[in-house]
């Protein structure tokens, strides 16, 4: 018997997320590497994306190289509400949220890393807290970029670091998981989010360049 394609082995996603915070203010700064990630597979893709006032966001729909239709998702509403658009989205076009791959920044790895899970828990991010509440699950593919933490002693030195844009020496290790995003995402689409997952987790673009 072969395996069904709602197995999460099979899952091939239908709407890529990426989270971040509109504006000027925050534009390329670390806790906008999901935005990054989503408007580089735009460019690459070639799926124009544009303000859509239903999902408070921008969005976009068309075929990358390989795959079936992909959308994809900038909310528009600041991070803590990220939610409501990724719902917004989730209902119009009745997709499951185990087709829906988010992309957010992570402290808890070091620039120049990724992680892709099928499932878990938010982390202490906030957008991944709001995007859970709203879908009502936690079992949705997510791909984690590191931006490492910070080495500041400032007051407040966590948000000061994720809303801090890249160091020089840092931005070639952030173009390769860029790289390793688009790789990712276009494997997914052939072979399954999990096979995905089995190539790209542990490297570490620090040992590469």
């Amino acid at each position: 018997m072969t395996a069904s394609n709602d197995s999460p082995e099979l899952v091939k996603p239908t709407l890529i997320v990426g989270l971040g915070n509109p504006g000027n203010k925050y534009h390329k700064t670390r806790h906008n590497v999901g935005f990054d990630a989503v408007d580089m597979l735009s460019r690459i893709w070639r799926i124009p994306l544009s303000e859509n006032k239903r999902f408070t966001a921008e969005f976009g729909e068309g075929f990358p190289p390989i795959g079936d239709k992909i959308r994809l998702l900038k909310p528009l509403t600041y991070m803590n509400r990220s939610g409501q658009s990724i719902r917004g989205v989730m209902d119009w076009y009745k997709i499951s949220a185990s087709s829906i791959v988010v992309i957010y920044d992570d402290m808890d790895l070091a620039t120049g890393r990724i992680r892709l899970r099928l499932s878990g828990s938010a982390g202490g991010h906030n957008g991944m807290k709001s995007a859970i509440a709203h879908m009502g699950t936690q079992d949705f593919p997510r791909i984690r970029i590191g931006v490492g933490r910070p080495k500041s002693a400032s007051d407040d030195p966590v948000i000061s670091h994720v809303l801090g844009k890249f160091a020089p020496n840092e931005t070639k290790l952030v173009d390769e998981v860029m790289y390793w995003v688009l790789s990712a995402m276009e494997l997914s689409f052939k072979e399954g989010f999990s096979k995905a997952m089995s190539l790209y987790n542990g490297r570490d673009a620090n040992s590469m360049l």
